[in-house]
């Protein structure tokens, strides 16, 4: 059967288009939501639209690996076309509840922030939701989602967020995360990709037009590793092996059995929106600070007073300033992900740059947690039918960055 296309006004440049059915000729090609960074935070804020009588803007904050959407019951429950999901129905099952709400008869979610680690049991619900897409390699309209599964949850747990967030949206690798939903609905494959900055960057599901997107085409620089799993099964974080660490080209004596996976979930290497710097278990991060100072200082860098919460720092005044380079080196000498100046220093003043690596802690369960400041400005692709990870390096390297996604309109989720 062929969709059923509408048109409606929506706002300036954009308009609603609803499907009946997730096939046919009509459908997006793509699905892009504009990403900005909190400066007052650091968290990445997405922004959809919700509600089938009102379009209502709703900010969430991105978790790369949440399991699902979850939003303030007190916002949410104004729309008209919201319900709640029933107790032991189909998708209740697929949601994977911890349990009945109200007299046993809603199915329950347990909903985390994240940043303050408070949780709270939400009822999982349906509504309409709204994103912007691509067809034929234009931005400009948005395409509904008419069930759309998320937890309406408690405004306690909104508590540490951005301002203005309602939320968070979960991309992780679970079956009413939003990569999940737009596959089943609009038929994509059961992938996406972000890319951030320190201002405005994206998140695109379905195709890859990379290079309508960008000035460059980055799909050829990109390189490829497996995302790893827990051994009961897939995790809906994502993680990678890192077998080794180089520090410019040389590698750090480890114990390499840190960086691998355990059979209870320890080790490994998890990419993370939550962390805004990359964190190493301690033994891992002594070796790794101890590196780099050295090699800075045979680059005639000059270390200066740390300022917290970094552990190493160095001088700016230094004419012709390089810093030395990092790899992470993933299953063969030939696939590192390279992380330059940009991604492995942070300027806090304008005489002193820091390392923007911490000390994460002898409990901390991935060996490395790769944070936001390392991410930004490298397009990762997570193939989610493939299990795996494409990476570009920094965008700089092929003169752009993820600021310069192009949309139709200031997409800014800070302006509404």
């Amino acid at each position: 059967m062929a969709s059923l296309v509408q048109f409606l006004p929506l706002f300036p440049f954009f308009f609603l288009i609803s499907f009946s059915v997730s096939h046919g000729p009509s459908l997006p090609k793509a699905i892009i939501l504009p990403v900005n960074k909190d400066p007052s935070t650091s968290q990445y804020v997405t922004q959809l639209y919700m509600g089938a009588n009102h379009l209502a803007p709703i900010k969430l904050v991105v978790n790369l690996g949440g399991s699902f959407l979850w939003a303030d019951c007190g916002l949410t429950s104004d729309s008209s076309s919201q319900k709640l999901v029933p107790c032991n129905s189909l998708k209740c099952s697929m949601a994977k509840p911890n349990g009945c709400t109200n007299d046993n008869k809603i199915c329950g979610l347990k909903s985390e922030n994240p940043f303050t680690r408070l949780a709270a049991t939400g009822e999982l619900a349906e509504d309409m939701f709204a994103v912007e897409f691509i067809d034929e390699l234009k931005t400009g309209s948005v395409a509904s989602i008419h069930q759309f599964l998320f937890s309406c949850t408690s405004s306690t747990l909104l508590q540490g967020l951005a301002r203005g967030a309602k939320g968070m949206l979960g991309l992780g690798n679970s079956r009413i995360a939003l990569p999940s939903q737009l596959s089943d609905t609009f038929g994509f494959q059961r992938k996406f990709a972000i890319c951030l900055s320190s201002s405005n960057g994206a998140i695109i599901s379905g195709e890859s037009p990379y290079l309508s997107l960008l000035s460059h085409d980055v799909s050829r620089s990109m390189l490829y590793t497996p995302l790893i799993s827990f051994r009961d099964g897939v995790s809906e974080e994502y993680y990678i092996n890192v077998k080794s660490l180089k520090i410019n080209g040389k590698k750090l004596s480890l114990n390499t059995s840190l960086l691998t996976m355990d059979g209870e979930g320890h080790g490994g290497t998890k990419i993370s929106t939550i962390s805004p710097f990359t964190t190493m278990k301690t033994s891992i991060y002594k070796t790794f600070v101890e590196s780099y100072e050295r090699f800075g200082f045979s680059m005639g860098l000059t270390k200066v007073e740390p300022i917290a919460p970094f552990g190493l720092c160095f001088s700016t005044k230094v004419e012709g300033l390089n810093v030395p380079s990092i790899d992470l080196v993933l299953q063969s000498e030939m696939v590192k992900w390279r992380i330059y100046e940009s991604n492995s220093m942070v300027k806090v003043s304008d005489e002193v740059m820091c390392l923007g690596f911490l000390d994460g802690g002898v409990n901390q369960k991935a060996s490395i947690v790769i944070g936001g400041h390392q991410l930004e400005d490298n397009l990762l692709e997570f193939n989610l039918g493939t299990s795996m990870l494409g990476f570009t390096s920094s965008l700089a390297m092929v003169e752009t960055s993820c600021s310069d996604f192009m949309f139709t309109k200031d997409s800014s989720v800070f302006d509404t």
